[in-house]
């Protein structure tokens, strides 16, 4: 009976497997889709099996003007870009209307795949065999807005081994994103890491928060809740000259919110492809009030103000040539810095690239 009772089981479980692998029904295009392809010249291939629909288009981190889809006669709409810069690209299809996450790539960043072109220009910013430091994903209790908070904390290779207090990058990102921008898109780590390997920078922990949420609002929070977590929990060096903060397009903002009116707190400034808004009155008159009380103070203590934008095709490009106007006005000393690539995260992994060496110095 008990034999009887196995072979059973076991003919059942061959027919479940069976079924599960061999499903009853007719195998279609999607089934041996490659949905994103990267090309000879740096072009990149789109694929979507839709075979019902009428208009798919891209949408995400790769704006190509004018990219058209066509649909082949098994359903299979297809686009092929221009060549791209080398980096790693968030997008989704966007079919009659409705977004699509594409379900054939198993990189997702947060809610978005990733497609990765690479060549040796991406070098800086791969994976090599070299030591790596760790990315921590870390809640917090945020007083400034009584809500339990997340952010990304990287740390080089051999701290945790160690008994040294390092220097503190506080890292932003931009409008849209959140703190797995960094990491994920922008490859901190994994440049943060190169750089250490080639002893071009200081060991450093970058912190990388989520600063989607007003600007003042984020300000208050960086002074009164992250740094003093960071400062608690981890071995870091908590004088002017061992803090810097930076931050693009938005993160931008946030910076000048964190540091002019802090100018005792932070010897580094990096804002990257951003500025005042070029006809905002009220915000020229804002941090104008801010400068006329800070500046020498600013002057005095920040050892860095590093500006840098991704070429007059940068969005922002026209507000920080005014915002860098009022510096000039003021006296207050930068170095800028641009190169082509607008604004996008190919400029911006080259901009912690070129910053992180000269950070602690």
């Amino acid at each position: 009976m008990k034999t009887k009772l196995i072979l059973l089981l076991s003919v059942m479980c061959f027919s479940m497997a069976g079924h599960a692998q061999f499903p009853n029904r007719p195998r279609t295009a999607n089934d041996s889709l490659i949905s994103t392809e990267v090309l000879p010249g740096n072009k990149m291939a789109f694929r979507i099996y839709a075979p019902e629909a009428k208009a798919v288009s891209l949408s995400g981190d790769i704006m190509v003007r004018g990219l058209q889809f066509t649909k082949d006669n098994r359903g299979v709409w297809e686009a092929i870009t221009e060549s791209l810069n080398p980096g790693s690209y968030r997008y989704h299809f966007v079919v009659d209307g409705v977004n699509v996450y594409d379900p054939k790539n198993p990189s997702f960043n947060e809610n978005r795949p990733l497609v990765d072109v690479a060549t040796i220009n991406s070098e800086f910013f791969s994976m090599k065999n070299v030591p790596h430091g760790m990315v921590s994903q870390v809640y917090y209790p945020s007083a400034t807005t009584g809500t339990t908070r997340r952010m990304q904390i990287y740390t080089p290779p051999g701290y945790h081994t160690s008994t040294d207090k390092l220097p503190v990058l506080y890292l932003i990102h931009g409008g849209g994103d959140s703190d797995v921008a960094w990491p994920n898109v922008g490859r901190a780590n994994f440049i943060m890491d190169n750089l250490l390997a080639e002893g071009k920078t200081k060991p450093m922990i970058v912190v990388m928060p989520n600063g989607s949420m007003d600007v003042a609002e984020f300000a208050k929070e960086m002074m009164n809740d992250i740094i003093p977590y960071i400062e608690k929990n981890f071995r870091v060096l908590t004088d002017k000259d061992n803090r810097a903060v930076a931050g693009l397009s938005m993160g931008g903002l946030e910076t000048t919110e964190i540091a002019l009116p802090n100018p005792d707190q932070f010897g580094y400034v990096g804002i990257l492809s951003s500025g005042w808004f070029e006809n905002d009155e009220a915000m020229y008159k804002k941090y104008e009030a801010i400068l006329d009380k800070q500046a020498e103070t600013f002057k005095k203590n920040v050892k860095l103000l590093w500006i840098s934008m991704g070429g007059q095709e940068d969005i922002a490009w026209k507000n920080c040539q005014k915002m860098m106007q009022t510096f000039d006005k003021y006296g207050i000393k930068y170095h800028y810095t641009e190169m082509e690539g607008g604004h996008s995260w190919y400029v911006w992994r080259h901009d912690l690239k070129n910053l992180a060496p000269m950070l602690f110095r």
